[in-house]
């Protein structure tokens, strides 16, 4: 066992480097499709999961559940509001700093204020 990382060490470690081939050209496209956006919309997990949990303990009765729906209710309602905005800003093209997760029109904008092709 000593021999042989003997013997690898003393050969050394050759890495050479590997050559780059570019097969196609390194630009980006145009345009970007839309068919990645259509992701699941989950929102008030919480909210659903206190309800549920009243629900369980109240042997289904919505009486005393009250607060809780009110609660799930509110988080919805704002919820879709938030996507409403969203979905105007993105007609719009308005872009927002910061923001993580753009929309294909979004990039869209982005790359015709920002060409990166010929």
């Amino acid at each position: 066992m000593r021999l042989a990382a003997a013997l690898f060490a003393s050969r050394g470690n050759p890495k050479e480097p590997v050559p780059f081939q570019a097969i196609l050209p390194l630009q980006l496209k145009r345009k970007v499709s839309g068919k990645g956006d259509k992701t699941s919309d989950v929102c008030c997990i919480y909210e659903m999961s206190v309800l549920f949990a009243c629900f369980k303990s109240n042997d289904f009765n919505q009486a005393p559940c009250a607060k809780e729906m009110e609660a799930f209710q509110k988080c919805y309602i704002n919820h879709l509001e938030s996507v409403k905005k969203k979905k105007e800003r993105e007609a719009k093209g308005i872009l927002t700093p910061g923001e993580k997760k753009l929309s294909h029109k979004q990039i869209n904008i982005l790359l015709e204020k920002f060409p990166n092709f010929k």
